[in-house]
């Protein structure tokens, strides 16, 4: 018996990186998962990857900054098993640590829409549902560029710091009807964000050879008192653990998972 046994999820920007491992965690604890994904083949990839090792997933081509794929995405996972208890709000890209003076209009918006309107538009269409139901988890991914400054660029920053604000304003608005709305804040971990960042982004994005993501294993055993970068999988667990009925009296917190380098 898994922990999220007969539970339904969306995870959007799920066919790599944290989203996908976030993706096959639940799906080990028993959760049927529906595949928010820019990428066709990613996408598809990762649905059938969880299928194949015996959980349930299916994916439906999703870009977040868009209302009526939200919306879509959301039918479909109700249509599909008929209940959505746990909606993970992992879609995202980098900014290139981008300064406001090397920020264009374009590229503010972009990462605005992506980061944190995408963020806004899935908890406003699975609110209804979930206030119905009378229980719901909703994750934010966030980062400790929502918490702090100088951990990201200035879009990136801006749209972090805005995912942590709307996860407590929503927590406080939607507690009374059983909903608990948390973020999660991960410091720097290995992934594939900066190549998928740059494909989205197209011929706006900025170079993403900058920030931790790039730093040397000396430097970030200088910098984090643990030693070491996080990975997908330790995101995973955290996203688990806030999805599952162990976390049941977290609401509106920001949960960092970063080696402890904000402590320092």
């Amino acid at each position: 018996m898994g922990r999220l046994d007969k539970s339904v999820a969306i995870v959007t920007g799920a066919g790599s990186g944290n989203g996908l491992a976030i993706a096959t965690a639940l799906a080990g604890e028993g959760c049927a998962v529906v595949i928010g994904e820019y990428s066709d083949e990613r996408g598809a990839a990762a649905a059938e990857g969880i299928t194949r090792a015996g959980g349930r997933a299916r994916f439906v081509r999703t870009d977040v900054s868009r209302w009526a794929d939200i919306d879509r995405l959301v039918g479909f996972a109700l249509r599909e098993f008929g209940a959505l208890h746990i909606l993970v709000n992992n879609a995202g890209v980098l900014d290139g640590y981008a300064t406001c003076l090397d920020t264009s209009d374009e590229l503010f918006d972009r990462v605005i829409a992506i980061n944190l309107k995408g963020v806004f538009f899935g908890c406003r269409r699975v609110l209804p549902e979930m206030v119905r139901a009378r229980y719901g988890k909703i994750i934010n991914i966030a980062s400790v560029a929502g918490l702090q400054a100088k951990a990201g660029g200035t879009a990136y920053t801006a749209a972090k710091h805005g995912v942590v604000g709307l996860t407590r304003q929503l927590a406080c608005e939607y507690g009374p009807s059983g909903i608990r709305v948390n973020a999660l804040c991960p410091g720097p971990v290995s992934t594939q964000l900066r190549k998928t960042s740059a494909e989205v982004l197209g011929e706006i994005a900025p170079s993403m050879t900058g920030g931790l993501g790039t730093a040397s294993e000396e430097y970030i055993r200088e910098l984090i008192p643990l030693g070491f970068r996080g990975s997908s999988d330790d995101v995973a667990r955290a996203t688990v653990f806030l999805a599952s009925r162990d976390s049941d009296y977290m609401n509106g917190h920001a949960l960092v998972l970063d080696g402890g380098l904000t402590a320092k």
